[in-house]
């Protein structure tokens, strides 16, 4: 018996599918995909998630001072006149930041080896649906390592595995294949 699905693809071709679609299945808490691929995404999603369970508090906080550039009214940077030059005006500010123990680390590059980044699109519309734009100022980075040690991590600890669902939608019109919903439990 094969330890895995081949899915028809070659090796690089089903490793990207899987990465993007466990990277969908986090980011959004569901999709719809069919019967075979959702339980492929499933044995990979539930390890991580076992994985930021497992090293959800392993951090410590810290406290750093940041120089930050000083703002207007207008959020433009104040600047002062230093030897004849103009130069941005500074203050220093003292943060709390976590700092990531040696385990949570290597948890946190092991789970980066399989997600791929995301870049989310702050612009809407009118009906509050989101808007995809090409502007770099409406665009953010997800982080979701942190939304998985933030988030799910506190959220399934007490179980012991099973985080995902899969619920059978019924044949896809063009080919039959079993259409499903993989959805966080």
């Amino acid at each position: 018996m094969a330890k895995y699905r081949k899915l028809g693809r070659t090796s690089s071709q089903r490793k990207a599918l899987l990465r993007n679609q466990v990277t969908a299945l986090l980011q959004n808490g569901r999709i719809i995909t069919t019967e075979a691929k959702a339980k492929e995404v499933r044995k990979i999603a539930d390890g991580l998630i076992a994985l930021a369970a497992k090293e959800k508090d392993n951090y410590e906080l810290v406290k750093v001072t940041a120089k930050v550039p000083v703002k207007d009214k207008d959020g433009k940077r104040v600047k002062e006149v230093v030897d004849g030059r103009k130069v941005t005006k500074y203050e220093s500010v003292e943060k709390e930041i976590k700092k990531d123990l040696p385990s949570r680390l290597h948890a946190r590059h092991q789970i980066l080896r399989v997600l791929y980044p995301v870049i989310e699109s702050t612009t809407t519309d009118a009906d509050g649906r989101k808007v995809t734009s090409n502007k770099r100022k409406d665009k953010k980075k997800v982080d979701l390592v942190a939304k998985l040690f933030d988030e799910y991590g506190p959220k399934y600890a007490d179980r012991k595995g099973g985080y995902t669902r899969i619920v059978k939608i019924g044949p896809r019109k063009g080919d039959a294949a079993m259409e499903v919903v993989l959805e966080l439990v």
